[in-house]
C-alpha cells in the first residue's frame, strides 16, 4: 500500500493490475472504494465522495456522463429561469455540446475539453459573442455539479472564453429622432417610437406595457412585465431583473402621444367588434393582440428607410435615449435607473462612446466658470 497523502483519505495501487484505488466509509457507514489508473483522478474523485459522506449525501452514479449530467441540471433549474432563457440553454447545448462533451464522464471532464470545444465552434463560423454565451452555460452548469459535491471543482472557470468587439453605437441624433416621430406623426406607431425613444425601454417591456400600467393623470410609466415569444407563442414574463422593474416620469409629448394613441386604440377596439382580445396591451395590433416583436422591427427598419434615416434596430432607440440623457447632463446614476441596468458599470461600459462629448462640455464648463472669476 502506497503511503497516504495528507487530506487523501485511503489511497493505494493495486499490484494485480496497477488501478489505484480509493477507500473511504459512505454516509451510511459501509466501507467504499474509488478506483482510476492514475493517483490524482482517484483523489480528486475521493475529495468529492468523503465531501458527499460528510453532508450525508449518497455518490452518484459512477459513470454520470456530462450528457446525463445536463438533463439532471436543465431539469433542476427548469423551475428557477425564465421559460425563453430555459429554452435557449437546452438548445445551446443540444446543438454545441452534447455530440461533442456529452459521452464524457463527468469526473473526467477538463478545461481542455471545454476549450477544445470553444476553439472548434469558433473554427466553425459561430461569431464569438455566441461562443462566449455557450461558456458561460457550461460554466454555469458545472458551477452547479461542484456545490452538488459531483465534482472537486469547476474546470470552465479555467477556460478563457472569446474576446468580443461591442459594435460601435451609432444611435439618432436629436435631429434625425425628430425628424422620425413628424414623419410618424398620426400613424398607429407614433406612440410605440415616441416611448422608445424617450424612455428607453427594451423592445419586450414596450411591447408589455398594459394601460395598468400608465397613469397618464400623474404622467408616469411602471415597468412592470416584458413580452417573450417561445415559438408561436407570447408570453408576460417578470422584468429582467429586479433593477428592470421601475416607475418612470414620463415627458409631456410622451403623455400627449399617449393619450392621442387611446383614442386611436378605443376607435379600433370598436370597428373590430367581437373580433377585439383584450389584453389591455398599449401597444396591440387592430384586434387587440400583442405585437410579434420581429414584424415590429421590420417595419421600424422599413420607415427609417422611408424617412431618409440610417438602417437601425429598434434596441436602438434606447441607446438613443441614453446618450440624449447623457450629453444633456443627467448623472450617470440616473441614466442607469432609467436604463434598468443592475450596475453602474454596464451603463458606464455600453455608453463610453459618450464620455469625450461629456468631457469636452465639462472642460467648457469649467472654462466658462474660471473666465468669470478671473
Amino acid at each position: 500500500m502506497s503511503r497516504r497523502g495528507r487530506g487523501e483519505g485511503s489511497i493505494y495501487q493495486r499490484k494485480s493490475d496497477g488501478l489505484w484505488v480509493g477507500a473511504y466509509s459512505g454516509a451510511d457507514g459501509r466501507r467504499r472504494f474509488l478506483y482510476g489508473r492514475t493517483r490524482s483522478e482517484v483523489r480528486d474523485r475521493l475529495v468529492v465522495a468523503l465531501r458527499q459522506a460528510q453532508q450525508g449525501v449518497e455518490p452518484g452514479p459512477a459513470r454520470l456522463t456530462f450528457g446525463r449530467f445536463l438533463d439532471q441540471w436543465l431539469e433542476a433549474i427548469m423551475p428557477t429561469v425564465r421559460p425563453r432563457t430555459f429554452h435557449s440553454y437546452s438548445d445551446m447545448l443540444r446543438l454545441h455540446v452534447r455530440a461533442d462533451l456529452g459521452a464524457v464522464l463527468l469526473t473526467r471532464l477538463t478545461a481542455a475539453d471545454i476549450q477544445r470545444l470553444l476553439s472548434k465552434k469558433l473554427a466553425s463560423g459561430l461569431s464569438p459573442r455566441t461562443v462566449q454565451y455557450l461558456h458561460a452555460i457550461v460554466r454555469r452548469s458545472l458551477g452547479h455539479a461542484e456545490r452538488w459535491g459531483l465534482v472537486p471543482r469547476n474546470v470552465a472557470r479555467l477556460v478563457e472564453a472569446p474576446r468580443v468587439r461591442h459594435p460601435e453605437i451609432v444611435p439618432l441624433t436629436p435631429d434625425q429622432a425628430r425628424r422620425l416621430l413628424a414623419f410618424v406623426h398620426g400613424s398607429r406607431d407614433e406612440a410605440l417610437y415616441t416611448v422608445a425613444i424617450a424612455m428607453g425601454l427594451r423592445q419586450g417591456e414596450a411591447l408589455g406595457l398594459r394601460w395598468g400600467d400608465v397613469d397618464l393623470e400623474a404622467g408616469t410609466l411602471s415597468v412592470r412585465h416584458t413580452l417573450q415569444r417561445l415559438g408561436s407563442e407570447v408570453e408576460l414574463v417578470g422584468p429582467k431583473t429586479e433593477k428592470s422593474r421601475r416607475t418612470l416620469a414620463m415627458p409631456g409629448p410622451v403623455v400627449a402621444s399617449l393619450r392621442e394613441h387611446r383614442r386611436g386604440q378605443l376607435e379600433e377596439r370598436i370597428a373590430a367588434g367581437p373580433a377585439w382580445q383584450d389584453g389591455d396591451f398599449v401597444f396591440a395590433s387592430p384586434i387587440g393582440t400583442p405585437l410579434d416583436a420581429s414584424t415590429v422591427t421590420r417595419r421600424y427598419q422599413r420607415t427609417l428607410k422611408a424617412a431618409g434615416l440610417p438602417r437601425q434596430r429598434f434596441h436602438d432607440t434606447r441607446h438613443a435615449c441614453a446618450t440624449f440623457l447623457l450629453v444633456q447632463g443627467v448623472p450617470m446614476r440616473v441614466v442607469q435607473e432609467i436604463l434598468g441596468h443592475s450596475r453602474l458599470s454596464t451603463t458606464a461600459d455600453v455608453y463610453s462612446h459618450v464620455l469625450p462629448t461629456l468631457r469636452r462640455d465639462a472642460a467648457d464648463r469649467m472654462g466658462i466658470l474660471l473666465g468669470e472669476a478671473l
